[in-house]
């Protein structure tokens, strides 16, 4: 198959062409993100493989099924980009479900111990030999308490890291794991009693703003908010709002709810015209890495391998088990549900 290979960075292409290689998949890497203006670029291709950037709408949709293109292969676990619904029926979308839950968790615990113990600032400080340890106090996470919205497989991750540290671990998921060593508690409850809150949930239309100007209300003063999962899942407004009023201690994020023109390229010579974002990254208690959580050589490693196998088995059987569908409503479940092809 010939794979038009969308928004593709030069940190993807060794893992890709190692495994494409290797399974006779040919890849065309296009820097362009997929968008109604450039879908066009994937025509003579059997499919395209895409990021969490790019806009695979039902207008994108429609035309790659005019262009004869059958599948759509998304590089990451998050398909809040893509229209499923309106892909049932005319294009096939496989995802990867896991690719490494420890680069993700890992990277939460590095922006909250960088944030508390303000590892970055010191490393600025010290870089002009300025060694002065003023307005450095931060604070113990052991017997502090960290509620974490969402419990797959990054949130348990991340849990077990945390307990590492002594802290005592809260969660909230609307379909509970089946594991007894999960305190789970109602998400205001959560809210009420956290000193840290971690995000490790899908972007749904429930989980759309969750954290917004009432969630933060219940939220301990000086809370701590680390956001390594959708930007979406927070107000970013209402995050401003509450960093002013000093209801929020510190922000984390990796992602931001517009970063789909900001994030992944380099602005450095351009002026922000996200003043939202702007604000944020001048705030001295937030924190702003560039989506980078999954940025490690095993993740790449296991993203590419999942990917290239989804496409070489989809073209062998016709199905592949993770196969996003839209026929039973259970997106992600309709595999377990119905083993045979969705359409």
């Amino acid at each position: 198959m010939k794979i038009a290979f969308f928004d593709s960075k030069p940190y993807d292409r060794p893992s890709f062409e190692k495994y494409s290689t290797q399974s006779g998949v040919a890849l065309k890497f296009l820097e362009a993100k997929l968008n109604e203006d450039t879908v066009d670029l994937a025509r003579g291709c059997d499919g395209v493989c895409v990021f969490v950037n790019d806009t695979v709408n039902a207008a994108v949709i429609d035309r790659l099924e005019e262009l004869g293109i059958s599948l759509i292969a998304l590089r990451c676990a998050g398909f809040n980009n893509v229209d499923v619904r309106h892909a049932f029926g005319k294009v096939h979308v496989l995802r990867v479900p896991a690719y490494s839950p420890y680069a993700v968790a890992e990277h939460t615990m590095a922006l909250l111990l960088t944030s508390i113990r303000r590892i970055h600032k010191a490393y600025i400080r010290t870089r002009d030999f300025n060694f002065s340890l003023s307005g450095f106090t931060g604070f113990d996470l052991y017997g502090k308490t960290v509620g974490v919205i969402g419990t797959g497989r990054i949130g348990r991750v991340f849990m077990d890291i945390c307990r590492g540290f002594g802290m005592n671990v809260l969660a909230y998921d609307k379909y509970p794991a089946d594991d007894p060593a999960i305190h789970y508690v109602g998400m205001d409850e959560l809210l009420e009693q956290s000193d840290v809150i971690s995000l490790h949930c899908p972007l749904t239309e429930e989980t759309y703003h969750m954290m917004d100007s009432t969630a933060f209300d219940k939220c301990k003063k000086g809370v701590v908010l680390l956001n390594t999962s959708r930007g979406a899942l927070v107000d970013a407004e209402a995050l401003l709002s509450s960093i002013k009023s000093r209801k929020v201690g510190a922000a984390c994020l990796d992602v931001y709810e517009e970063e789909s023109d900001v994030f992944f390229e380099d602005n450095s010579g351009h002026i922000m015209e996200d003043d939202v974002l702007a604000r944020l990254i001048s705030m001295p208690n937030v924190i702003v890495t560039s989506h980078q959580a999954f940025l490690t050589e095993e993740a790449l490693a296991n993203i590419a391998e999942t990917t290239i196998r989804n496409i070489v088995t989809f073209e062998k059987e016709g199905t592949c088990d993770n196969e996003l569908c839209y026929r039973c409503g259970r997106i992600e479940d309709c595999r377990n549900q119905r083993p045979q092809k969705c359409f």
